[in-house]
């Protein structure tokens, strides 16, 4: 059994995805931390999480801080805290701001929890998994973020629903930025296990439209909702369980990268990744030429915006 703590526990996510963590049968203590002042939220969310398991029959040691000395013995961290990006904001205007926080974290994550996976959800999430695994000192394998993984399964979900089959047929990943450089990789897109390019009947794919739809569905959520709550909080859920249930799964989530795809890497971007008990280990491949060179450009603007984060980190 296993302990998952959640950092930035009162936000949005932080609170959704501990009732999804909640349910996974590997865990049986989750740690809420906040910081100083929210000890009344947290104090309220706690109780209201521990009624949420206790109608649905879960067995769940539920406790909540603002003192992060208590998340020693954690398995999983899920680093949640930090600035929300607001509707019309890109995702790379809240790489300063949030750095400064997720620098922080990782520092003390790293101290206190040195043998914990930390899985970092805060926006620009690319640029702040490097700060995570800069700042925690922490091994790559150990220090991964939730990547293209949600976006991956938005373009699965679309190409499900407009061709009328079961999305469990549909095999697809989008690698790259979580943003607007993400790559599609139509190369390697089955349907009951056949590449989509052998089936004739499936050649009428909107690609263009589907990933437009993609790329523009958190903003979407953001505009008329004000913030992206259930989507990503069952995608950290399923990370967490494929992490603690040592499944093997290979998920596109952002990785540490030396030369996996195509010779590229020394950034942290969303690549196929297996991931266990001992973290996330990226997988090589071989895509198609404009594939590699969509994800080359991907590459070259997140390691460009995390040089300059981690310089600007370096001077304060």
């Amino acid at each position: 059994m296993s302990k998952v703590t959640i950092v930035g526990a009162t936000g949005n996510v932080g609170s959704f995805c501990a009732q999804t963590i909640g349910h996974i049968p590997y865990v049986d203590e989750i740690l809420l931390h906040g910081r100083e002042g929210r000890e009344n939220l947290l104090l309220g969310l706690t109780r209201d999480l521990n009624d949420s398991f206790a109608a649905a029959g879960t067995a769940m040691e539920l406790s909540w801080t603002t003192d992060f000395s208590d998340i020693r013995d954690s398995d999983v961290v899920v680093c949640t805290a930090g600035v929300a990006r607001k509707p019309g904001q890109d995702r790379l205007d809240l790489a300063l701001e949030n750095a400064r926080i997720v620098a922080k974290t990782a520092r003390s994550i790293g101290q206190h929890a040195p043998g914990a996976m930390i899985l970092m959800v805060t926006n620009p999430v690319d640029v702040m998994t490097s700060v995570a695994l800069r700042y925690s000192r922490m091994q790559p394998h150990q220090v991964f973020g939730l990547g293209t993984h949600l976006d991956s399964m938005r373009l699965k979900s679309l190409i499900a629903r407009h061709f009328r089959v079961h999305v469990s047929e549909v095999h697809t990943r989008i690698i790259g930025e979580h943003g607007d450089s993400m790559v599609p990789l139509w190369s390697a897109t089955t349907i009951g296990g056949i590449q989509i390019s052998n089936l004739p009947a499936f050649s009428g794919l909107p690609r263009e439209e589907i990933m437009g739809r993609v790329r523009s569905s958190g903003e979407e959520i953001i505009k008329n909702r004000g913030a992206t709550v259930y989507g990503p909080g069952e995608a950290i859920a399923t990370l967490v369980r494929t992490v603690l249930g040592n499944e093997n799964r290979i998920l596109t989530v952002s990785a540490y990268i030396r030369s996996e795809v195509h010779g590229i890497g020394d950034v942290c971007i969303g690549v196929p990744a297996r991931m266990n008990r001992q973290g996330a280990f990226p997988v090589p491949i071989k895509i198609d030429e404009d594939e590699v060179a969509r994800f080359r450009e991907s590459v070259e603007k997140i390691r460009a915006i995390t040089g300059t984060v981690i310089e600007k980190l370096g001077g304060q």
